[in-house]
């Protein structure tokens, strides 16, 4: 009775503190051999897993084609933490924080890309209407635009959208739909984009986005007719964008490799055990001491009654 009554305080006073802690996504590793549905590979340096590396589930649901039903879908994506550090990271932290969960594809071009991330771009009501502004907007923080010669524009790579200044990338991406290398950098004379990952699994729901009637091609990969804005006639919406794990398995790199900083949860979790065994000892000595009093002003009650 005694132990099962200081369990009962020990679980409703300090819950928290004996619940399991979550573990953190870096510290789940992901067997790319699960991954069948990825894009087309050309040969080059992202065409291979890396160990270590960030990965990304984005859950997607969108229209196909008019009259269709509702497809749900994710789409996972690998990041190049160590080529591209600061792009990554950025992309990292506004995933950490929710910040694309809700928000829709605002600009999708068949055989081209399927542009997303600013946080403006949300239903109000009733698609399509939003915020005017949306296609406009970002997360207020701006990048510089970092290029790496690993990166660039294959099939299924996530880069940061950006407006004339090179370095004015915020929280705006794209996917590519196909090889898309006249954006990459030596291809042009304005800084070219930046690439910071690669689409490994749900490679078809990136293509059939990319396809969705929109405004300027309201047949669906049939004619398109510019200028923007290429809005999807029905929503393409961004469930959640959020970090699951790290590239794990029999794939390439170096076995040094460090995976993305989390704080070291090792030395607090012991902090806590000696913690929660002190806590124990002082309520069991708490409970014994009032058991003791209790059995003392019982006997001393007892001892001054009048005999009968």
């Amino acid at each position: 009775m005694l132990l099962l009554t200081t369990f009962v305080l020990i679980t409703v006073i300090f819950p928290s503190t004996i619940a399991q802690e979550d573990e953190h996504w870096s510290e789940n590793e992901i067997d790319p051999s699960t991954w069948s549905d990825g894009p087309d590979l050309e040969g080059r340096p992202m065409d291979e897993s890396k160990k270590g590396n960030p990965v990304v589930k984005m859950q997607v649901q969108y229209v196909p084609n008019l009259g269709s039903s509702t497809v749900e879908g994710e789409i996972i994506l690998e990041l190049f933490q160590e080529w591209v550090p600061i792009t990554t990271t950025n992309f990292i932290s506004l995933a950490e924080e929710s910040f694309w969960d809700g928000i829709f594809f605002h600009r999708v071009i068949d055989d081209f890309v399927a542009q997303s991330g600013d946080p403006l771009c949300k239903t109000v009501g009733v698609y399509p209407t939003t915020s005017p502004n949306c296609g406009d907007g970002g997360s207020g923080e701006t990048i510089p635009l970092e290029h790496e010669i690993n990166m660039s524009h294959v099939d299924g790579a996530i880069g940061m959208a950006r407006g004339l200044e090179e370095d004015s990338a915020e929280s705006q991406f794209y996917l590519c739909d196909g090889a898309q290398h006249q954006l990459d950098p030596e291809n042009r004379d304005d800084g070219g984009y930046a690439t910071f990952g690669i689409v490994r699994d749900g490679m078809s729901h990136v293509r059939a986005i990319a396809a969705v009637p929109t405004s300027n091609d309201p047949l669906g990969g049939t004619i398109r007719v510019p200028p923007g804005p290429d809005r999807p006639i029905q929503e393409v919406q961004i469930s959640s964008i959020e970090m699951i794990g790290i590239v794990g398995g029999n794939t390439s790199g170096d076995d040094g490799f460090s995976s993305p900083e989390i704080t070291d949860k090792s030395d607090s979790s012991s902090i806590n055990i000696t913690w929660i065994m002190a806590v124990v000892i002082s309520i069991l000595t708490l409970i014994t001491a009032m058991k003791l009093f209790t059995r003392l002003s019982s006997k001393s009650s007892s001892m001054l009654e009048p005999p009968k």
